[in-house]
């Protein structure tokens, strides 16, 4: 199976590197038409005024610190069930870029909170989930730093990251489920979503942008990861590496 070919480092590690170019080129066209259009061709809100660029960064932050811990969830899972040696170092690899999807949410967030609700942070349900989320990433990576053998380290994450998954549905229901702060869903939605398209598209175009920022640089740290672990292997000797 095609999976199960590139599941291998050896086959992973040239296709990541053809790939690369194409994901890195569109992640920079993407993020520069969105912040084009964020910035300067959006309107400004009729409540929020010129504050709602922030949405542009703040949300999609947001979304990317849910995919991309569900996307290393599904990997431990795989991990786990499979033995597949790869998952690990794809999980190691984008629990940094995770953690500072999140952290650039709580940060964009405070900056959005403070004209909005008058203060920097609130104990709001939607904040404090988000908060553990970056506790959660934070938590893993020293977890399995601190643990010296390889398959042990894994699997550990692994049961950290599939316990915190938990958390994910409390960060996306939270605005429903209690009553906050925080304004509720806009965007996916049963009826549709609840912002212009003026706002909305430009809100689109960042969550792309994001998206191929992640694949761009997860590639980036798994190459540098099959290097290190495969420095004595025939395969990447005779590809020069």
């Amino acid at each position: 199976m095609i999976f199960q070919k590139y599941a291998a480092p050896k086959y992973f590690y040239p296709l990541a590197g053809k790939c690369l170019p194409w994901f890195g080129t569109l992640a920079i066209l993407t993020i520069c038409a969105g912040l084009y259009l964020g910035l300067f061709v959006a309107p400004p809100d009729y409540q929020q005024g010129e504050t709602v660029r922030i949405m542009f960064i703040h949300v999609p932050a947001a979304w990317m610190s849910m995919f991309i811990y569900a996307m290393m969830a599904g990997a431990a899972a795989i991990g786990l069930v499979w033995k597949i040696k790869l998952t690990d170092t794809f999980i190691t690899a984008s629990a940094a870029i995770g953690a500072s999807f999140t952290l650039l949410a709580l940060l964009t967030g405070s900056l959005w909170g403070k004209p909005m609700w008058g203060a920097w942070w609130v104990w709001d349900a939607r904040l404090t989930s988000e908060l553990i989320l970056l506790f959660l990433y934070l938590g893993f990576m020293s977890l399995h730093s601190a643990i010296d053998d390889p398959r042990r380290a894994s699997r550990a994450g692994a049961i950290l990251l599939l316990i915190g998954v938990i958390n994910l549905p409390v960060i996306h229901y939270s605005v429903e489920w209690w009553n906050t702060l925080h304004q509720p869903t806009s965007v996916a939605r049963i009826d549709g979503p609840r912002i212009h398209s003026s706002i909305l598209t430009p809100l689109l175009i960042m969550a792309v942008a994001f998206k191929l920022f992640y694949v761009s640089v997860v590639l980036i740290r798994m190459r540098s990861s099959i290097l290190d672990n495969e420095a004595d292997s025939r395969w990447l000797q005779e590809q020069g590496a």
